[in-house]
């Protein structure tokens, strides 16, 4: 199994976005590129060429299920795993989220001391 070694990020919240770029780098020791929009993350996910995305859904302009449709119209994310980060976890929602291709999601509010972890379990199910 190849290692998780880079997140794209992509949250409008600084705050949020702050406390997670220290969980994810300082705690799970990950190289995060961080992206406020998800204009911002359809223009760096080649350059940057994760190996992971998170992706908020609730954003302003463009929202999460949006940047996720045209990151898959762009081939962006064949073999990448989508993780949304949401509150909207109602199992209606969570149904929607898989059908669309998906892999995971974190409900918010995440957890800081244990979000890495979460996710790294969630990487190694992917490639389970």
């Amino acid at each position: 199994m190849r290692e998780l070694k880079s997140i794209l990020y992509v949250e409008d919240d600084e705050d949020i976005r702050q406390v997670a770029q220290l969980a994810l780098e300082d705690v799970g020791g990950f190289r995060v590129k961080l992206c406020e929009s998800g204009q911002q993350a359809l223009d760096s996910v080649a350059s940057f060429e994760p190996d992971l995305i998170l992706l908020d859904v609730m954003m302003p302009d463009m929202d999460g299920i949006e940047t996720f449709n045209r990151l898959h119209e762009r081939g962006a994310i064949n073999n990448l795993p989508v993780i949304l980060m949401t509150a909207k976890v109602h199992p209606e929602e969570m149904a929607h989220y898989r059908e669309m291709g998906v892999f995971d999601v974190i409900p918010k509010p995440f957890d800081p001391m244990t979000v890495s972890e979460d996710i790294q379990r969630m990487w190694e199910r992917y490639h389970g």
